[in-house]
């Protein structure tokens, strides 16, 4: 953060301010200290800044730079050590107000609660900046620092058009409810669910949904997924008491209801009698069985989850309980936000990123839980470069750079936000020179999607997008969407990733190339595949100009459901060689030459597997083997990826090669199947466990 730069000239005491208790008489500021005596104003409407709408006062002040610049509005000074501020900074005119940035928690003197944020301003323009009382009423101190005059970017190369829709409860997600792919959106109550599905001719129609009263609502986060695999998406709803599941009742197929779209004819409720204080939720195959589990970052605890047992039937497990089958994520006072699930080391198995935040160092340091390709999962981010103890509630991970792997911008709810960069699976920071220090704006919700389909991974936080040049660089523009955070989605199925917070913000497009891709595991009829949604699948698209990658995965950013769809921008891309996707089962299936501009649906298992011809010459032994296979062939086995499958065809362990030799020793005595892959080409060998 820029702070203080003018410290050295304000050394006169701090202006006291009195009449400005509306915003029709704000008083005007200039760089400076001012005091605010107390809050007993015009409430600030609309809220701009996170953390809820408690307020019922405000004070309100006027500031007109004469010059671009760059503008710090900040109560994290030292005399106010321990207060608690909120404010809201708006373009327009009184009663026609337009958010234009706002922070709750930004600073760092005290308890961190202080506000402070940073940003661009145009000269000759008025901004509002009103504070209000969500948190208290009482008095402070606040500064205006002008820094340098910036040079605006240039125009965004991605722009949206506000949509209103009606919709009743909490909006929270962008995801596909009946079935047919096309995203919908979704709002909760205690006791409804709204949907708003997408109709494949336009628009929506609108369906309320009645639920038994949820003990508990997605106060805090909501994630999706067919966990019972019966076609039809469920919900998770993770809240600050504790975790609800609602579970989707699909009409017989004899019903009609007059809506052809739509059988889902209400919801089972399933809460948990446990203490959780819900943060981020996701559902992911935790123990790769085929089944979706549910997870839940604990705020005040260990973590909890959820395992499925294939009838749809969960069993809680914390942490740190001695019988818990595997350990994600144990620290006594929690400090768990935003978990994500991704595969960043390649080996085709799912690992897990927290970003943590509060507390003591050792409480908000994040974490990685890596999987070790057997079901077992180890805490190793200090190996990696990634055990940060920055203030963060969720991350982004994409391939920013296109070169094959995930790498990480880390989004800072306070302080700095930070970007690293997977380099063989150790991280290495490239903030410095990346542009994203221009973003001194600071929020919740971080995530990564291709938002002008030019091929490159995008950031947006908050409202404010970072728009990748696909070299590990951004170029940062603020405000285009709404600053408290989003679901994301195609909701008007053209390609291109749209937006929703209580209003819909449509992605405008260009003339860049796209495709989308649907994924169906089939462990709902054949044991050893993989989750009905595919999560935790690894999408390749190979064209010409190289390899873009993404992980299906339920649960990003902090609160929102966003399409489990995956969409891959293609830039002016005409033609695609082949789609990759790496099932959890360990099913690899590949499409060759599908069209750009299309929606592809791949069922797991259904494309014929292709030779690589580089490993026919591959032998294997000692065979039976007792400990240790070693691996015979004239092509360099680094980087490929050893399966082994048992008699039946399940995924007992994978491992990414670094040498010729592969230990066994903690398989059972049985036949098995040596499966060696590397960019969806692969050959199997059978061999005997003694």
């Amino acid at each position: 953060m820029i702070k203080k730069l003018l410290l050295t000239l304000v050394l006169l005491a701090p202006i006291s301010m009195f009449s400005q208790d509306d915003c029709a008489s704000a008083i005007p500021v200039t760089a400076g200290l001012y005091t605010v005596n107390g809050i007993d104003g015009e409430k600030p409407t609309p809220i701009c800044a996170e953390n809820g709408d408690n307020a019922t006062d405000g004070e309100w002040y006027t500031y007109t730079p004469s010059e671009d610049l760059n503008l710090t509005i900040t109560t994290d000074l030292q005399q106010n050590s321990g207060g608690d501020t909120r404010f809201h900074v708006y373009t327009g005119s009184c009663g026609a107000l337009t958010c234009f940035a706002g922070d709750d928690d930004g600073g760092d003197i005290g308890n961190g609660y202080l506000s402070y944020e940073a940003i661009n301003v145009i000269g000759g323009t008025t901004y509002y900046i009103a504070f209000d009382d969500n948190w208290n009423d009482g008095g402070f101190d606040f500064e205006l620092i002008e820094n340098a005059t910036v040079t605006p970017p240039p125009p965004p190369p991605v722009t949206f058009t506000t949509q209103s829709i009606t919709t009743t409860g909490a909006d929270l997600a962008v995801v596909d409810m009946n079935g047919d792919f096309l995203d919908d959106i979704v709002a909760v109550t205690s006791t409804n669910v709204n949907i708003n599905y997408q109709l494949s001719s336009g628009g929506f129609t609108v369906r309320n949904i009645s639920t038994p009263t949820a003990d508990f609502t997605p106060t805090w986060s909501l994630a999706a997924g067919d966990f019972n695999a019966d076609g039809y998406n469920d919900l998770l709803y993770g809240n600050g008491s504790g975790v609800t599941f609602m579970r989707t009742i699909v009409e017989p197929a004899n019903v009609d209801n007059g809506d052809a779209f739509d059988d889902v004819s209400g919801f089972t409720e399933l809460s948990t009698s446990e203490y959780v204080f819900s943060q981020r939720s996701n559902f992911a195959d935790i123990n790769n069985d085929g089944h979706l589990d549910g997870f839940v970052c604990h705020d005040v605890a260990p973590n909890v989850y959820y395992l499925n047992n294939g009838s749809g039937d969960l069993t809680f497990y914390q942490s740190d309980d001695p019988d818990a089958p595997v350990s994600l994520g144990v620290y006594p006072s929690g400090g768990n936000y935003g978990s994500i699930w991704i595969d960043y080391d390649n080996d085709r198995d799912l690992d897990m990123f927290i970003a943590k935040c509060g507390g003591e160092t050792a409480r908000r340091t994040n974490q990685m839980h890596t999987n070790d390709g057997s079901g077992n999962y180890a805490e190793n981010a200090a190996a990696l470069g990634l055990a940060d103890p920055m203030q963060t509630w969720s991350s982004a991970w994409g391939d920013f750079d296109n070169d094959g792997d995930m790498d990480v911008f880390v989004g800072a709810s306070s302080g700095s936000h930070k970007l690293m960069e997977n380099d063989n699976n150790t991280f290495v920071d490239k903030t410095s020179g990346s542009g994203i220090s221009v973003l001194t704006a600071t929020s919740i919700e971080t995530v990564t999607y291709d938002l002008d389909n030019d091929g490159n991974l995008d950031v947006i936080s908050g409202g404010n997008v970072l728009i990748g040049n696909g070299d590990l660089t951004f170029t940062v523009y603020e405000g285009l969407l709404p600053l408290g955070g989003s679901a994301y989605g195609d909701v008007n199925n053209d390609g291109f990733i749209d937006s929703f917070n209580g209003n819909i913000y449509l992605n405008d497009g260009n003339s860049n190339n796209w495709i989308k891709i649907n994924t169906i595991g089939k462990a709902y009829d054949t044991p050893d595949r993989s989750n009905r949604n595919g999560i935790g699948a690894r999408v390749e698209v190979h064209t010409d100009s190289g390899v873009r990658i993404r992980d299906v995965r339920s649960g990003e950013g902090f609160e929102y459901m966003s399409s489990l769809n995956t969409h891959v921008g293609l830039g002016t891309d005409a033609t695609i060689n082949s789609v990759v996707i790496y099932w959890p089962s360990g099913i690899v299936d590949t499409v060759l030459d599908p069209d750009v501009n299309t929606t592809i649906t791949v069922i797991e298992g259904d494309t014929l597997s292709i030779e690589d011809e580089a490993l026919a010459d591959v032998e294997i032994y000692p065979n039976p083997v007792k400990d240790v296979l070693t691996i015979t062939t004239s092509a360099q086995l680094t980087d490929y990826v050893a399966t082994v499958f048992d008699i039946n065809g399940k995924r007992i362990m994978n491992h990414k090669l670094s040498s010729n030799t592969l230990n066994v020793n903690e398989l059972q005595t049985g036949i098995y199947f040596l499966r060696l892959e590397s960019e969806g080409r692969s050959i199997k060998r059978k061999f005997i466990k003694q």
